[in-house]
């Protein structure tokens, strides 16, 4: 027992010196380094001349010029490969007129034959041609108990832009006697809300100058009634005792029809017309016995082909 406690006493005396020497050691101080050691020199190296490259082929331009013929041009289109070039070639020639405009086509249009208050009337046109070039021929006229006035014009017409051709030709007068020749100049189109034009300069072989614009507007009440305004102004550049025509305005001519589409190609039309003769115009129809005009109901009908 008392030898057990004698040897804790010696080893509680011996904690503290052992802390005091831990306290006084320095964790962050390195062990020093070891010497270096001399490194060898690295032994002297002999270099040899390196052999030349071998030049390389020139290409693109620096090439030098010559006279040697070009390279083909790729083909564009595979199938003249097939076909061949001078095949293909037509066909798209043909693909491209037909797509620009260089179809034909064909239309006869009677677009009034009517009957009105003791005689009358008719309007129509037959075009050939395509969406550029057209041959037009035109007739109207008018009679009761004779023929009181025709006339035919064929006209080469040629499109200016989408909506309106210029026209070029020949009108010729088959009443009222003296017939008349007329070199024809106009315009024919589909103005800004619909509205159909035609405006035309008529200059005879005597020198006589008139001129003509007419236009109408179809208003489609339904898919088959459609109420159409018509009006036509007619002018003379001077008086032509021969054909009963004054200067200025001769006569003008207001109508309103109603036409019912049994099909698109043929409808027939009822309404009212109004016609008015002016100025001295009126005065030489009164001088042959024919009335300044007035209202009247008209029938007919339109059709095309």
């Amino acid at each position: 027992m008392i030898r057990t406690l004698a040897t804790l006493l010696a080893l509680a005396a011996a904690v503290p010196a052992v802390a005091q020497d831990h306290s006084h050691m320095d964790h962050m101080q390195m062990p020093p380094a070891a010497p270096a050691q001399p490194t060898a020199q690295p032994a002297e190296k002999t270099t040899e001349p390196a052999a030349p490259a071998e030049a390389a082929e020139p290409t693109g331009t620096d090439q030098s010029p010559g006279s040697a013929p070009p390279p083909p041009v790729p083909m564009p289109h595979y199938a003249d490969r097939v076909w061949g070039g001078d095949v293909m070639a037509r066909s798209r020639d043909a693909m491209m007129a037909e797509e620009g405009g260089g179809q034909r086509f064909a239309q006869l249009l009677l677009d009034r034959a009517e009957w009105k208050d003791g005689g009358y009337a008719w309007e129509g046109e037959g075009w050939y041609g395509g969406d550029i070039h057209r041959l037009v021929v035109k007739s109207e006229g008018e009679g009761g108990d004779r023929l009181d006035a025709a006339e035919v014009q064929a006209l080469y017409s040629r499109a200016i832009d989408p909506y309106f051709n210029l026209q070029a030709g020949i009108r010729q007068d088959i009443r009222p006697t003296p017939a008349r020749t007329y070199v024809t100049v106009g315009v024919e189109g589909l103005a800004p809300y619909w509205f159909e034009l035609n405006a035309a300069a008529f200059l005879s072989t005597k020198g006589e100058l008139l001129g003509r614009i007419e236009g109408y507007y179809d208003q489609r009440l339904t898919q088959r009634l459609i109420l159409q305004t018509r009006a036509e102004l007619n002018l003379s550049a001077q008086d032509i005792r021969e054909t009963g025509t004054g200067s200025g305005l001769t006569n003008a001519e207001l109508g309103l029809r109603l036409r019912y589409e049994i099909a698109r190609e043929f409808a027939p039309y009822v309404g009212v017309n109004w016609e008015r003769r002016f100025g001295d115009t009126r005065r030489f129809g009164r001088a042959a016995g024919d009335d300044s005009g007035g209202i009247g109901l008209v029938a007919g009908i339109r059709a095309w082909f």
